[in-house]
């Protein structure tokens, strides 16, 4: 099994950004997808989640109404929307494959907001 992330970068606060997790090498129908970040000094942070049928977890404080999770319909490949980006959403985001009570994590992609 492997998942990938893609899409972080720089960007300036209120920008946006899209974030992607492709996960690959297996084939169950049921799995769920989440989005994860860990910021310097801290703990890892639970961002979004969301099924295979499309269940969505709800938001922490932090990203609700900014970030927004979203799945392809045919693969599993999840999205992270990420809008009104401030400095303190800068982290390392990490996506995680949640199937048969087995997790897989991907490398991790960055994402700095900073003026």
């Amino acid at each position: 099994v492997q998942v990938v992330e893609s899409g972080g970068g720089l960007v300036q606060p209120g920008e946006s950004l899209r974030l992607s997790c492709e996960a690959t090498g297996f084939t169950f129908a049921n799995y769920g997808m989440s989005w994860y970040r860990q910021a310097p000094g801290k703990g890892r942070e639970l961002v979004a989640g969301i099924t295979s049928t499309g269940i969505v977890t709800d938001y922490p404080d932090s990203v609700k109404g900014r970030f927004a999770i979203s799945r392809h319909r045919t693969k599993a490949t999840v999205y992270l929307q990420m809008n009104s980006l401030k400095p303190e959403d800068t982290a390392v985001y990490y996506c995680k494959l949640r199937v048969l009570s087995r997790d897989y994590w991907g490398q991790g992609t960055q994402v700095s907001v900073s003026s």
